[in-house]
């Protein structure tokens, strides 16, 4: 459980981090282009990174009713959600954008429990309470923040609300492979964008420019959705989302340094919410007796006591290994999270 946990923060400082960044370069070029680019960049880095691990191409291992969540994530994630945030960056500052995107947490973990209706115990919900907190003080008149448009407040809280959605339908295929779903999204929704840019008149920026975007959006975008995809496994929605929701404060640090800006008492206060938050986090302990019902599905397991099943092929033994199996009905008691194979509702006795 602790790698799915840094797997979430990992996601969280390479995106937080990008949000500064790519606010010095949304002067250079349309919103949409670079959200475009931002996306062709991690669609492609990601997909021959695929190819050079599986040595050629392979089957996503994605079932038929698995694409229409994952084109789903991919209009509201990588179209929308993108064009909305560098729309934003024109008119808000970098640190006062990072602040703002605490919004998507919320809006994560709130489709998580009303909509997909996700477990949640006391102290994920005081975790939650004290990192948004952080980014409220942030954000607050004299904390750190600056003077924005208010269209550029309502551009980013648009983009919150399509990644929100974007990380719940996410979650739907979270078992398939984590760098297939991140290229998919790239690829298509980095064409998209960059095709009506380049339609409506924009012109690519320079060679260095483009390739500072590409890279950014490898990093920012590509690898942070991988390590939030495997997140997901592990840790369910609501509460990858609030781990998630650290990347506002190290956006904020990280535009501190890049863009000059000094530290006040009120983004140490902030600090250390966040950081309460993190904790009582990572000092959950969910158990209760459970039952797992008939399950299908593939990802990378090992053989422990959710995966004890026949091989069909010939196997030699090596774990962790991918392939299609199937989960028996097994009612057992552990410490668990809301991951792919604890999705069950719960009659109390929760703690």
């Amino acid at each position: 459980m602790s790698r799915s946990i840094l797997y979430a923060l990992a996601a969280a400082a390479l995106f937080g981090a990008s949000t500064p960044v790519a606010k010095l370069l949304v002067g250079e070029q349309p919103p949409v282009l670079l959200a475009g680019l931002l996306y062709l960049g991690s669609g492609v880095g990601l997909g021959l990174a695929r190819l050079l691990r599986e040595r050629g191409w392979k089957s996503s291992g994605l079932a038929r009713g698995d694409w229409p969540w994952l084109l789903g994530a991919i209009f509201f994630g990588g179209v929308l959600g993108p064009v909305a945030l560098m729309y934003g960056l024109t008119q808000v500052s970098g640190s006062a954008a990072s602040l703002l995107l605490n919004l998507e947490a919320v809006l994560t973990t709130v489709i998580a429990w009303w909509v997909f209706r996700e477990n949640a115990d006391r102290r994920v919900v005081l975790g939650m309470v004290a990192i948004v907190a952080g980014g409220v003080v942030l954000s607050w008149p004299g904390g750190g923040g600056a003077a924005s448009s208010g269209w550029g407040l309502l551009a980013i809280a648009l983009a919150c609300l399509c990644w929100a959605i974007d990380n719940n339908l996410t979650r739907k295929v979270a078992a398939a492979d984590a760098l297939f779903i991140a290229s998919s999204k790239g690829l298509l929704a980095g064409s998209v964008n960059t095709a009506l840019a380049l339609a409506f008149g924009a012109a690519l920026p320079a060679v260095g420019t483009l390739g500072l975007s590409l890279l950014l959006g490898l990093l920012g975008y590509g690898l942070s959705l991988v390590c939030f995809v495997l997140a997901l496994r592990g840790l369910g929605t609501a509460r990858t989302g609030a781990y998630f929701s650290t990347a506002p404060f190290l956006g904020a640090a990280v535009a501190l340094g890049l863009l000059g800006e000094s530290a006040t008492p009120a983004f140490w206060l902030a600090a250390a919410l966040m950081g309460l938050g993190v904790w009582l986090h990572l000092s959950e302990r969910h158990e209760h007796e459970h039952t797992h019902e008939p399950l299908e599905h593939t990802h990378r397991h090992v053989h422990d006591e959710h995966h004890q099943h026949a091989h069909d092929a010939a196997w030699d033994d090596t774990e962790p290994h991918m392939h299609w199996h199937r989960h028996e009905v097994l009612t057992h008691k552990h410490p668990h999270y809301p991951d792919i194979h604890h999705r069950h509702g719960h009659g109390g006795g929760s703690r």
